[in-house]
């Protein structure tokens, strides 16, 4: 009997385990049913890829596939828990990205990125999203059937401006001149690898009949016309005239230049012609060419490009000039900058006799620390000699060999900002050579007041003061600026007293000038300006300028294009 209650007590305790069994099935089964999306999206993977490429500015990151990356994604390091890139751009392989919380980035670092799996449903609401195109991605064009790659979007700045200036005296003769200024930066016209830049300068004057001077009435110049081509991000051409900012000593260089990143070190070749020395125009007579290599640094305490390279300059064939330039920049935990530029000549050519000895022609360096928000201060100093070439000044060699001291200059300055409205700071500069020739010291302060109570406007005070061999000057200035139509119309007032002192004659001069221009806004771009200036001198007539101005401003950004 108790076997029998046994079993029955088995039987029933079995029943109830397949029913719960059953229940908990049937339940999975509904759930799987009908939540299918939320069981995948509970599928957490990771994804490694490896550091290619560090800037000042972005960081690549190179992936297997980057399917399950989207703009706005972070990524990390695998041994630090905060995320520290933050995904600004990607191709099919790899991700532009900016640094978060300072993170140190090098070259070849692992990083991954943490998603979420979703099921591959074409019927889903998201997969039925507009497609996003970004840099560098290929995307399928379905109704035509062929592809497009966006490589850049296209930015485009530009100015246009004409100006007149005019000297009116009583006692000299008038002159009139007119200045047309156009410049442009276009940035990957029309979303391709293709930029074109440009600065271009016309000069009118307008002389009168009896006007005996040598002066062209008309001169043009192009200071810089350059198309480039971005091969990829670490590879670009550029043709036409453009000074090169890695080697910007050398000045604007007529031809090809050609960039080579390999990670943070770059390589470049020039070859090309100097602009003429006279006119500035071109000359293919002033053949030039060289190479320079660099590097760029970036971390979370220290920043810093560094290039060296050596050009040699021809005319007509015969070595000009041949040097080496050094160039080097730096930020240190972004408190103190450091600048430095120098040229080497490694030739010489005097009374047929060639030296390939080296020379220190120019050395500049300059140092700014940053005390605070509020105070900072910079030391500078210059060594230059006259720049020789050998076959341009050749009648005149042996002269400036004689005369080719270094002139060298010292500069101190500081500024300082005790509160949001008040900004103030001196500078202490003083130029000398060996010989005393040439020696000046120059004492300039400054004071500026903004949002003056009950007045408006900013207030400013600056102080001048100059010593040469030959010459003491002190110049005195006020200015307000004021806003007299919001947003509209704005104004500035001066006053200048000026005083000389001729050292070896004992005369002296005062001049005070009273002047204001005016700015109208007529648009967002459009902007009209008109400036006037009397000019006193105890004894003679007044002086007069009367200087107006009309710009344009323009600029397109163009949006990436779409499926």
């Amino acid at each position: 009997m108790k076997v029998m209650l046994a079993m029955n007590v088995t039987q029933q305790d079995e029943v109830k385990n397949n029913k719960m069994k059953l229940k908990t099935i049937l339940i999975l089964a509904l759930f799987a049913l009908f939540c299918p999306k939320l069981i995948g999206q509970n599928k957490a993977k990771i994804i490694t890829g490896k550091v290619s490429f560090v800037n000042s500015k972005n960081i690549y990151v190179k992936f297997e596939n980057t399917k399950d990356i989207k703009i706005g994604d972070t990524l990390r390091f695998l041994n630090i828990k905060n995320a520290c890139l933050l995904v600004q751009n990607k191709s099919s392989k790899s991700v532009v990205c900016s640094s978060l919380l300072k993170c140190v980035v090098k070259k070849d670092d692992v990083v991954f990125h943490r998603y979420k799996e979703v099921n591959d449903d074409s019927n889903t609401v998201e997969n039925l999203k507009e497609p996003t195109i970004v840099k560098n991605e290929i995307i399928t064009d379905n109704q035509k059937n062929t592809a497009i790659e966006v490589n850049e979007i296209e930015k485009i700045r530009g100015k246009l401006s004409a100006a007149s200036y005019s000297n009116i005296s009583p006692t000299t003769s008038n002159s009139h001149r007119m200045m047309y200024r156009f410049s442009l930066d276009a940035q990957h016209i029309n979303n391709s690898k293709i930029s074109l830049e440009t600065y271009l300068n016309y000069r009118q004057y307008f002389q009168t009949k009896d006007n005996t001077s040598s002066l062209r009435e008309n001169v043009f110049n192009v200071y810089n016309l350059a198309l480039k081509y971005d091969i990829d991000s670490t590879f670009n051409f550029i043709i036409g005239r453009k000074i090169n900012n890695k080697t910007s000593s050398l000045g604007a260089i007529d031809g090809l230049q050609a960039e080579k990143f390999f990670g943070t070190n770059y390589v470049g070749i020039i070859a090309g012609f100097r602009p003429d020395i006279n006119e500035y125009n071109f000359n293919a007579n002033l053949l030039e060419y060289g190479g320079y290599f660099g590097k760029i640094t970036t971390n979370k305490n220290f920043q810093s490009q560094t290039t060296l390279g050596v050009l040699q300059q021809t005319n007509n064939g015969q070595i000009d000039r041949r040097y080496a330039y050094f160039q080097h920049s730096s930020s240190i935990l972004k408190n103190l900058y450091l600048f430095s530029s120098m040229e080497f000549d490694m030739y010489s050519k005097a009374d047929s006799i060639t030296s390939n000895s080296m020379d220190l022609t120019n050395l500049y360096t300059s140092a700014k620390y940053r005390f605070s928000r509020k105070l900072d201060f910079m030391v500078s100093y210059d060594s230059r000699k006259r720049i020789l070439y050998y076959e341009t000044f050749q009648t005149e060699i042996e002269r400036l060999l004689d005369d080719n001291e270094a002139r060298q200059g010292l500069r101190f300055r500081f500024n300082i900002k005790p509160s949001r409205f008040l900004f103030a700071g001196a500078s202490y500069s003083k130029r000398f050579q060996s010989s005393t020739q040439n020696k000046s010291n120059n004492i300039n302060a400054y004071i500026n007041i903004s949002k003056i109570p009950a007045i408006g406007g900013s207030f400013s005070i600056n102080y001048n003061k100059n010593t040469s061999n030959y010459l003491e000057s002190s110049i005195l200035s006020f200015r307000h600026s004021r806003e007299l139509i919001l947003n509209k119309l704005s104004a500035d007032f001066y006053l200048r007293m000026v005083d000389y002192s001729y050292l070896n004659t004992n005369a002296t001069t005062t001049q005070n000038y009273y002047g204001t221009n005016l700015s109208l806004s007529l648009s967002k771009s459009l902007k009209l300006n008109v400036f006037g200036e009397m000019s006193m001198t105890p004894g003679e007539k007044n002086d007069y300028r009367v200087n107006t101005s009309i710009t344009k401003r323009f600029k397109n950004k163009k949006k990436a294009l779409k499926n």
